[in-house]
């Protein structure tokens, strides 16, 4: 695929982020607000008009190599986000074929472009098979699920051969405000808070844990990495700042909206659509933090963030029971996913070792 050779005035700041969904558009929303001239392209309209907020669509068939290149031709990009789909874990399980070979053609596809300034892709904590409590960047990978044999199939095609800089962003499970009723499945944050907001009951696994991170904080990460004009490494981690699991972090978000924890029913991973995730989704980084500005980017731990989003929540629709009025006083969530007394394990010595 054929590329830009050199920058013309006012295109320095030109991005393209493949993939509309929830991810996508937030990235986009956060590099319009940063000044950058943002493209997103995908095979269908995002639920929200990019127009809305400053930004443009494009039709794209990511999968299709000629509609790549039209796409490079006409945005005229210097950098390029993938956040390309499928992503749906219980999907792709189903679909694991398929799911790969959608993940490895579009990646290829703009790896393939040169002289950008860089190529951020998005990729997942399901590289990892679960076994250790958090996986650094050299902790070997070993995908649990169809997903992650996707998406790790996609760093291998973009770190092997990119014409350009180009950076695999791994980042735990990404959750914030989404509405109900889009014909979609939602972030698990927002599943539940949803139910919960309308006095419905909730089902979380007690044995997936995870490192959860919102959604406004990739993509401010996003665009601190392409705002870098070093090198960067080539495989960073982006995971929340506790460790938690997810039928405590459905408790956090019960107590955020003032509703019955006793709404929550605590379940096996296995009983339900979440028996394809591994044990332990959870990622730290030691080298997301020596990226310079990156320490302006503070991660929201779960027991605020819930705080701050209960009200959309609240105001979007959802009907609310009389339980909700009650006072409830959230209890701090320890790195480990609960309070400090429960629901605790020991973390496993990783391969390849941890920097300070």
């Amino acid at each position: 695929m054929s590329g830009r050779t050199e920058r013309s005035p006012g295109t320095a700041r030109r991005t393209l982020v493949v993939g509309s969904g929830f991810v996508g558009s937030e990235i986009a929303r956060r590099l319009v607000a940063e000044g950058h001239e943002v493209t997103l392209g995908s095979r269908g309209r995002p639920t929200v008009a990019p127009e809305d907020y400053g930004a443009r669509w494009q039709s794209l068939d990511a999968t299709d190599a000629r509609a790549c290149e039209r796409a490079v031709a006409t945005v005229a990009p210097r950098t390029v986000v993938l956040v390309h789909g499928p992503s749906d874990v219980t999907w792709c399980e189903a679909h694991p074929e398929e799911a790969t070979a959608a993940h490895r053609t579009a990646t290829a596809h703009f790896a393939a472009v040169p002289d950008l300034d860089r190529i951020v892709m998005i990729s997942t904590d399901n590289v990892f098979d679960g076994r250790c409590a958090e996986n650094v960047e050299s902790t070997p990978t070993a995908p649990a699920n169809a997903y992650g044999v996707a998406k790790r199939a996609a760093e291998e095609v973009l770190l092997s051969g990119a014409a350009s800089p180009a950076t695999a962003l791994r980042v735990s499970l990404v959750y914030g405000h989404e509405p109900a009723g889009g014909g979609k499945w939602l972030n698990f944050f927002a599943s539940c808070a949803h139910r919960l907001a309308r006095g419905e009951p909730v089902e979380a696994p007690t044995d997936q844990w995870t490192t959860p991170v919102l959604v406004d904080d990739v993509a401010r990460v996003v665009a601190r990495l392409l705002a870098h004009e070093g090198d960067l490494p080539p495989v960073l981690h982006l995971g929340g700042p506790e460790r938690v699991s997810r039928a405590a972090w459905a408790r956090e978000i019960a107590r955020a909206l003032r509703a019955p924890t006793a709404l929550v029913h605590p379940v096996p991973r296995a009983a339900g659509r979440y028996a394809s995730r591994p044990r332990n989704t959870c990622l730290s980084s030691t080298l997301l933090p020596t990226v310079p500005g990156m320490d302006t980017v503070p991660l929201q731990g779960v027991a605020a963030a819930a705080e701050a989003l209960a009200s959309r929540f609240l105001r979007s629709g959802s009907t609310a029971s009389a339980a909700l009025t009650r006072t409830a006083v959230p209890s701090p969530v320890s790195r480990e996913g609960a309070p400090a007394s429960h629901e605790t394990e020991r973390l496993c010595r990783l391969q390849g070792g941890q920097n300070a």
